[in-house]
């Protein structure tokens, strides 16, 4: 007889083991319609999950969050059955949800088609039309090996056989079709109202090139139509804002095949670059941070140290010199800082001491998940580390997490999730340690006011972190900083200060990052942004124009006068219509156009336009620079800076 603990904290009892649906109908007709799923004791469960004993339970509906994946993951199932009914030679694999929808990798003889997508997805409304049963079942593992290697599934047979044989096997079916996984699921597939497939991509079996090449099934799946359009318009929005394509047009960057993953930088691209430097190094040095440079190549004998080589060795680069000393390219700055810290006798009245650098990095990245400035093998970090004592890491986080909401905020980043990673399964450092640095961790988050989301088993090798994820103008979310707090590296490497008893102790080491990569933040920068950076950052700040070749010389004269105060100004001469330059430059996102004819040349003004096309009016050369440097010094800036 099972007592069931609502959400609300009233209880229900019943005279036999019940269903999650059974709580829900028992609740109400329209709440055991709108299930989804259920949450037995925290559990995420199938409503038909069966409850024997005193439970805590509650409803998923479309309100819950977990509702959007149970979804995506159906859909999945969806797909496939979709696929092997219209062609029952393919294999299915796996089909994971992904964030915004979900995939499935096939084995077919021949690749799918666009057209093929397009028979897919109807015979997937088809089948949710149906509105089939969703069934669960359990087999023993051998048994369920060889029902699939029977029915011709090599790839699932081999997936099972890898699967510890006391662990039951779940089978998820609807109509007279199943797959192997462990749910949960939608009770039936009407609950499957808003899919499209989006593309086909190759993925090698288990992830390893050396295994065969399948077919992956991308599609995205939402809680209703309405929902599907808007991402379906981000995904539009995203494809004009992609800093590849801004990036060609506005002649900034680009890349090629004998660099892969490294960037060209073209001038106007450098210039921003060279703010973003300029811009984070004043606010590290007034945030107490002495820069140093590390070297980039270090033998490996040192990476074996830290324990890089070993949980980070399949992304490094190595090489070997004529006299066989194997050397790698650096892929982190940590080991370098604590070689600086290293030097000399360190006092705990010398804590915290603060260390940053702008250092380039290098990490094997697989050619295929390359992509433009998000994703690249060689990128420059504003890496920090911050060696303080046991005491000192709350202050200092607290410090460090203020100073990255407030460069973020400058960029036009005002929404910032946190999210708190702990130990990941490749690690190094006892138990108790990672149990003191994820309670220190969490301990300053909380002093700085921040509420984290969970994300486990993704902090660093070495330590746990917070990540801060920046949402942009469309709604989409990237990480960018991190703060780890490190117990393991220094020891590993010898650092040690001396404390008020005269007594080595190992220091504390804070790893902070607020960029991340320069090269992605300035990817990011560019899509959130549509290319329209702010007029502190854009690469020229104003373009001036004449009207016929008889304003030639007064327009040169006031590019002299904008280019003396620090405005990065530029002439355009051409013999063509003022409208027809003011557009080109208004493509070329310039924030502010100047033009002057036979009027203006006479005033010894100019008309000022801005970049959404407002005219701003007349106003002498003067004024305009005291317009500009009013609105970069808005952002804490100055015309001259970087």
């Amino acid at each position: 007889m099972p007592v069931i603990t609502l959400p609300d904290g009233s209880t229900r009892s019943f005279d036999k083991a019940v269903s999650v649906a059974d709580v829900a109908a028992s609740i109400g007709a329209g709440l055991a319609k709108a299930a989804i799923a259920g949450r037995v004791n925290e559990k995420l469960v199938d409503t038909s999950y069966v409850i024997d004993s005193d439970a805590k339970v509650s409803i998923v509906t479309e309100k819950d969050p977990a509702a959007l994946d149970v979804i995506r993951h159906s859909t999945a199932h969806l797909l496939a059955m979709a696929v092997q009914a219209i062609y029952p030679k393919a294999q299915v694999t796996i089909g994971p949800v992904i964030e915004d929808g979900f995939y499935y990798d096939f084995a077919f003889e021949r690749p799918f088609t666009p057209e093929d997508l397009e028979k897919i997805e109807a015979k997937m409304k088809e089948i949710a039309a149906q509105d089939l049963k969703v069934t669960r079942r359990v087999m023993d593992r051998d048994e369920a090996v060889k029902l699939f290697e029977s029915m011709g599934e090599k790839y699932k047979a081999e997936i099972i056989a890898s699967i510890p044989s006391n662990e039951p096997i779940g089978l998820y079916g609807q109509g007279e079709w199943f797959d192997l996984c462990r749910g949960p699921h939608v009770p039936s597939t009407g609950k499957l109202k808003a899919f499209k497939l989006m593309k086909v991509a190759g993925a090698y079996w288990r992830g390893d090139s050396r295994n065969e090449m399948l077919q992956r099934i991308y599609g995205t799946a939402w809680l209703n139509d309405k929902d599907l359009a808007a991402y379906l318009h981000r995904l539009e929005e995203a494809e004009k804002r992609d800093h590849r394509r801004i990036g060609k047009d506005l002649d900034l960057f680009h890349f090629q095949e004998e660099a892969p993953g490294a960037v060209f930088w073209h001038p106007k691209g450098w210039r921003i670059f060279q703010q973003l430097l300029g811009y984070m190094r004043k606010r590290q040095d007034e945030a107490g941070y002495g820069e140093v440079n590390a070297p980039e190549i270090m033998e490996s004998s040192l990476w074996q140290k830290s324990g890089h080589l070993e949980k980070f060795g399949e992304n490094m680069f190595l090489t070997k010199t004529p006299d066989e000393r194997v050397f790698a390219i650096k892929p982190m700055n940590c080991p370098g800082h604590i070689q600086i810290f290293n030097q000399g006798i360190r006092s705990y009245k010398d804590l915290p001491i603060r260390f940053a650098e702008f250092g380039k990095v290098h990490r094997y990245e697989p050619s295929g998940a390359l992509h433009g400035l998000m994703r690249v093998r060689a990128f420059n970090q504003d890496d920090a580390h911050i060696f303080i004592t046991e005491e000192q890491i709350t202050e200092e986080s607290v410090l460090i997490i203020k100073l990255l909401l407030s460069i973020y905020k400058d960029f036009g980043f005002d929404e910032v999730a946190v999210k708190f990673a702990d130990r990941p399964p490749k690690r190094v450092g006892s138990d108790e340690i990672w149990d003191k640095s994820e309670k220190a961790l969490k301990a300053a988050a909380a002093a700085a006011g921040i509420a984290c989301e969970y994300n486990p088993g993704e902090g660093a090798f070495y330590g746990p972190k917070l990540e801060f994820h920046l949402r942009d103008a469309i709604g989409r979310t990237w990480q960018c900083g991190t703060l780890q707090v490190d117990l393991n590296l220094p020891g590993r490497l010898g650092a040690h200060y001396i404390d008020e008893h005269s007594q080595k102790q190992v220091p504390v080491m804070l790893h902070r990052a607020i960029f991340g990569s320069l090269e992605r933040f300035f990817g990011i920068l560019l899509e959130h942004h549509a290319g329209k950076l702010p007029a502190w950052l854009a690469p020229t700040q104003a373009v001036i124009m004449n009207i016929t070749d008889k304003q030639d010389a007064y327009v040169e004269r006031v590019a002299e006068t904008l280019k003396n105060q620090g405005i990065r100004a530029e002439v355009d001469l051409r013999n063509e219509k003022v409208g027809f330059k003011i557009r080109a430059h208004t493509l070329r996102r310039v924030p502010y156009l100047l033009v002057a004819g036979d009027k203006e040349v006479a005033a010894n003004q100019v008309s000022v336009r801005s970049l959404s096309g407002k005219d701003l009016g007349t106003m002498s050369p003067e004024d305009f620079v005291s317009r500009l440097r009013a609105e970069v010094e808005s952002h804490g800036r100055t015309l001259l800076e970087g």
